[in-house]
């Protein structure tokens, strides 16, 4: 049988090393290696959409990959594509960090400098734990599923006060309405106000989840809050300088976690980006940027997409652009928006309707917003748009944008 081998390598010189014994191992099919975390992910995905047949059985993961840390890497492809056999490729051999990468759930551990027959027995054991768990789950890898299964979303602000909270609420609460197990996570860590728009008083927060190793069920439930609406909020904490305890490991595991438990699962990032929501956005299947229809928040736009593009945290073409406030008189629409920024924008704008918004602000209960608010009739079908709602059944199936923007799953496989 032939083994279906992706490597992970940054390095150039280390590349061609495990290229050049990937190519000896007998019945082997290398691929060409990829060069950062984000590129990875991307790929598994764009495999896992095509035919789940297409996954690889063993991915190598090199020590010195990034921008995501090797061990989080593992974590992350394992909870995503658990009938993939992953290998840490390593020059630390010591108990501890074995320990750790079997934690994270490598199938196992090649040392560096790297030896044929090593490298050779670890490929050949992961290749057969792969073969076995997809023939346990079904004929082939038909039955497979391409991991924990919810969509996360993040939503993000062109710069402050342009609407992020408000629409991250209501569209959490389009999900939910429409029959969706559904999460609504706060990562505006220092000034967050998702628990001002919810009436909500509470003692726990994405803090106490941070210096956990290993976020189960039972963990993640005690951090959440159960809204009357039925969504669960994990929310930001009360003391800003909080914040600070909450890093991007600690994202990575929390969103991974969320994602396991919730079909959807919406992220508040704020306007202020740090490793911990830059995590969020890197690892969501949806990234929306928020922004209004003037010159200084469009060029914040442009300015926040480029950040990202810089990090490689997200690509320009793989963002989408909301436009809030929007009128028709206004000289900047939504088209212009998606030239400056180079960026999809969606279909649908949300008007220009404070009045309508005030009284449900002022007193934090963004879930009695009147249906007949055209705000939040424009944010709920854009949550259709989105594909983040059931299709009524007989009825168009959500997920697509029209015209020639692509689809929801071209977003998701992130395809470069």
């Amino acid at each position: 049988m032939t083994t279906r081998i992706l490597p992970a390598v940054g390095d150039a010189d280390a590349a061609r090393s495990v290229t050049t014994l990937l190519s000896q191992l007998p019945d082997a099919e290398p691929a060409g290696p990829v060069g950062d975390s984000t590129s990875l992910l991307d790929t598994l995905a764009r495999l896992a959409a095509e035919s789940l047949d297409e996954l690889p059985e063993v991915v190598l993961v090199h020590e010195r990959i990034g921008p995501v840390p090797a061990l989080e890497l593992i974590r992350e492809v394992a909870l995503r594509f658990p009938a993939v056999g992953v290998i840490l490729v390593t020059s630390d051999a010591s108990p501890g960090l074995y320990s750790a990468a079997m934690d994270s759930g490598a199938r196992g551990l090649v040392v560096l400098p790297m030896s044929y027959e090593e490298l050779a027995q670890r490929v050949q054991a992961a290749a057969s734990w792969s073969t076995g768990v997809r023939r346990h789950l079904g004929h082939g890898a038909s039955d497979l599923h391409t991991g924990p299964g919810g969509t996360v979303v993040t939503v993000s602000g062109a710069k402050g006060g342009v609407g992020t909270t408000v629409l991250a609420v209501q569209l959490a609460l389009a999900a939910r309405a429409s029959g969706m197990n559904t999460a609504l996570a706060d990562l505006d860590l220092q000034a967050g106000d998702v628990a001002s728009y919810l009436d909500v008083q509470f003692r726990r927060s994405v803090v106490d989840l941070a210096g956990i190793q290993d976020i189960s069920p039972r963990v993640l439930q005690d951090a959440l809050f159960s809204h009357p609406t039925g969504i669960g909020l994990l929310l930001a904490p009360a003391e800003g300088e909080r914040g600070e305890e909450v890093d991007d490991r600690a994202v990575r595991q929390v969103v991974s976690a969320l994602r396991h438990r919730y079909e959807i699962v919406v992220v508040d990032c704020g306007t202020h980006m740090n490793g911990a929501n830059a995590a969020a956005v890197e690892m969501a299947d949806l990234t929306l940027l928020v922004t209004t229809p003037d010159v200084v928040t469009v060029r914040a736009a442009k300015r926040m997409v480029r950040l990202w593009d810089r990090l490689q945290i997200r690509k320009a073409e793989e963002t989408v652009t909301v436009v809030n406030r929007h009128t028709r008189n206004t000289e900047i629409q939504p088209p212009l928006i998606e030239r400056i920024t180079g960026t999809r924008v969606t279909r649908t704008a949300v008007p220009a309707g404070f009045k309508e918004l005030q009284s449900a602000v002022d007193a934090g209960r963004m879930q009695d917003l009147e249906a007949k608010s055209a705000v939040k009739q424009a944010m709920w079908a854009l949550a259709g748009e989105l594909g983040l709602v059931k299709a009524p059944e007989g009825g168009e199936k959500p997920g697509k944008f029209r015209g020639d923007r692509g689809s929801i799953g071209m977003l998701r496989s992130r395809n470069k």
